[in-house]
């Protein structure tokens, strides 16, 4: 959400701000409907006030016996109180009308992001861990041998269709000890809280992390009104929403497990083998709320977080900031990382660590009182910490031996009762 005020007494600068997202200006729009809302907002309070002072004549009217004034009087105090409910009624559709428009348009980029087009404009900022050399040609994840005992897409597709997976025996517990692995990590070395939050949100949470209006179609919907996250940033970062919080209580860092939900319906025909886009997936989330000075010190910390976990997996990775026309609606600046897949032969994301700004804060009306000030919006940051079946594909991927075995990284090896691989079999051992 933005700042109306700020729009008002800079617009060339929020249209420039825009441009550097190749879009068209807006505050000619914005600023019309503004003035047209305020315009019916003054006419109101003028005709209260018109309607206040008839109201007092009326009484001395009748105490003089002038029952022309009397009349009259008491006529202009009904329609006076007709007029100020039609201006309030429109001036309200005008505020509907300017929130409904100014909830469609995305975050400003920051000044440091990247000006691009599309994904091909991204910067590298860094790359870690040398991809492996193969003696054979390496396999996608859902053609190793020792993989396809415990991935079932043909028994997933007669339940749900395509899209879904049923994962088995040695390929779950690896995808469920992967998850704890993020989480304990996360606790224990990062200082995040870990939550649980529901999956089920009602419609003003997912207002508040911009998933509405301008993506109700990737997400799914109960006949309830309920809908189903598409990641727990919506819960996370709503659990801040209509609070004023005291300065000290900040930064607040939080980090959840969750089953997440989408439905890709802007994704038709992109990566349709394997698990790498499913409708339902599990992701470790963090997210952080922060002061505004502190916000970019943040979103380079979260970033470290979720890198760590690709360094203690041994899987290698690049991090790239995404340039203006590729950053997401709601970001102000966003730090993706890519993790190598030798069976794709490419890098391909695993994570996304995004500062919003205040952007969130306003349509949740997220709050914190710094000493002695008036209330200021917070920060609010998220990021993957990290994709648990995209790693999964990772570990698989990279840990795989030419006789169709899986090597798994040592840190893992406590999680999986001290097992150290997958056999050609499917069997863990």
């Amino acid at each position: 959400m933005h700042d109306i005020r700020a729009i008002r007494e800079n617009p060339a600068a929020f249209d420039a701000a825009l441009a550097r997202r190749n879009l068209p200006g807006q505050s000619r729009e914005i600023l019309a409907l503004d003035e047209a809302r305020r315009g019916k907002i003054l006419a109101a309070e003028t005709a209260a006030a018109e309607q206040n002072r008839a109201s007092k004549e009326v009484g001395a009217a009748k105490a003089a016996g002038n029952d022309a004034d009397f009349e009259r009087l008491r006529a202009l105090v009904a329609d006076k109180k007709a007029e100020i409910a039609r201006l309030t009624e429109e001036a309200n559709a005008e505020d509907a009308k300017l929130r409904d428009l100014l909830l469609t348009i995305p975050n400003l980029p920051h000044p440091d992001v990247p000006v691009g087009a599309d994904e091909t404009e991204n910067v590298e900022l860094r790359r870690w861990g040398t991809p492996r050399g193969f003696n054979f040609a390496p396999r996608e994840h859902f053609d190793i041998p020792g993989v396809k005992p415990g991935m079932d897409f043909t028994t997933a597709a007669k339940l749900s269709g395509s899209r879904f997976v049923v994962l088995k025996g040695a390929i779950i517990r690896l995808h469920r000890a992967l998850g704890q692995f993020m989480l304990d990590t996360h606790v224990a070395e990062h200082g995040l809280t870990e939550m649980w939050t529901p999956v089920l949100v009602k419609e003003e949470a997912m207002y508040g992390t911009n998933q509405l209006p301008k993506f109700a179609e990737d997400s799914y919907q109960t006949t309830n009104g309920w809908w189903l996250i598409p990641t727990s940033e919506v819960t996370l970062t709503n659990t801040v929403a209509g609070e004023i919080l005291e300065a000290a209580s900040l930064p607040i860092r939080m980090t959840a497990l969750s089953q997440c939900f989408r439905s890709e319906a802007g994704s038709a025909g992109k990566d349709t083998s394997g698990m790498l886009r499913q409708h339902q997936f599990e992701k470790v989330e963090m997210v952080s709320i922060t002061t505004p000075d502190a916000s970019l010190a943040e979103h380079d910390r979260m970033t470290r977080c979720a890198e760590a976990i690709l360094e203690k997996l041994g899987l290698p990775y690049r991090t790239i900031v995404l340039c203006t026309g590729d950053m997401g609606f709601g970001a102000q600046k966003t730090h993706d990382l890519e993790v190598w897949l030798p069976g794709q032969n490419t890098y391909r994301e695993i994570s996304s660590v995004s500062v919003c700004g205040d952007f969130q804060a306003r349509r949740m009306n997220a709050r914190f009182r710094p000493v002695g000030e008036k209330p200021e919006f917070v920060h609010t940051l998220n990021g993957s910490g990290l994709a648990v079946g995209r790693c999964l594909i990772a570990v698989l991927e990279n840990g795989q031996q030419e006789d169709g075995s899986v090597g798994l990284p040592e840190v893992l090896h406590p999680y999986l009762g001290g097992k150290t691989r997958i056999s050609a079999a499917g069997v863990l051992e």
